[in-house]
Order: C-alpha cells, then structure tokens, then sequence
C-alpha cells in the first residue's frame, strides 16, 4: 500500500505574481488583513506553512487610508528609543508617542507597513514575505515593468 499525500510545490516552482492595491478610501484594518493573506500566500491552494509561496503587493496612495470611528484622533504609535545617560536622547525612557494625524503627515508610508507587520507572526518566513510590501504615499510606483494586477476588494 503506497502513502497518499498531498505533494506541496517547491519555491521555484511557484510563480510569483504582482498585486497593485489603490488605499484611496479603503479602511486600513480590512486593507491590511488582506494584503497579510497574499503576502504569506495564503490565497493559494498550494500553501504551505513552512514555504514563503506569497506575492508581491505594491500600496500606492496610503496617505489617502482612513480609519473608522474616531480612531483618526485617537490611535498613536508608541516607539521606544534606547534612552539612558549615554544617548543623551530627552524623552523620558525612550518612549516616543506621535498621533495618527502627525504620522499621516510625515510618514503615511510606515501607516500601512506598521498595520501590515503587526498582522504577520515574527517568524524568519514572515519577515521575509513582508519584504514583498512596496508602500507609496502617492499615486505612482516604479514597479511599472514587473505588470502588476489589480487587487480589488
């Protein structure tokens, strides 16, 4: 009697694809969830845990991403600097605090990086699947030539 088993394609020989997703008026949280899945290749029926099988997601607009509720005037991203005598940094222990609006303003980029990140287990396949996020704040990508397709949802 042979064993029967379900055969899971190796790393060549998955074809990555290139998704392009418009955050014009999408909901950061339902965006990030999404863009998690292909990222770790979840949407494939050939997924594997132990393979990074994802595709490639280019975000362009995340300066126009909105949050629903008053989450706009609420949410902050906590940092912690390495603080002490040495560092001669001024914040008490490190602890850097910006609000939702001040990071929309400076970084939007990291607004979808961070919400993406935080969505993915911090595992060497993880890590290396979110280096296939490409985030933009404005409507255009150098990514042109690589074709890549519409992400709607």
């Amino acid at each position: 009697m042979g064993k029967d088993f379900t055969r899971v394609p190796g790393v060549d020989e998955v074809k990555s694809k290139w998704y392009v997703v418009d955050a014009n008026g999408k909901t950061l949280g339902r965006m990030a969830t999404r863009i998690a899945t292909i990222l770790m290749g979840k949407h494939k029926p050939g997924y594997s845990p132990e393979r990074n099988h994802g595709d490639f997601v280019v975000v362009v607009n995340a300066e126009k991403v909105k949050l629903t509720g008053k989450k706009n005037v609420q949410k902050q991203y906590d940092t912690m600097s390495r603080g002490g005598k040495h560092n001669g940094t001024a914040w008490p222990h490190g602890l850097h605090i910006i609000p939702f609006e001040k990071m929309l303003r400076l970084h939007p980029d990291r607004i979808v990086r961070l919400a993406v990140k935080r969505m993915l287990r911090n595992t060497k396949r993880n890590r290396a699947a979110f280096t296939k996020l490409k985030v933009y704040a404005g409507d255009k990508h150098p990514h042109a030539s690589q074709r890549p397709e519409a992400l709607t949802f």
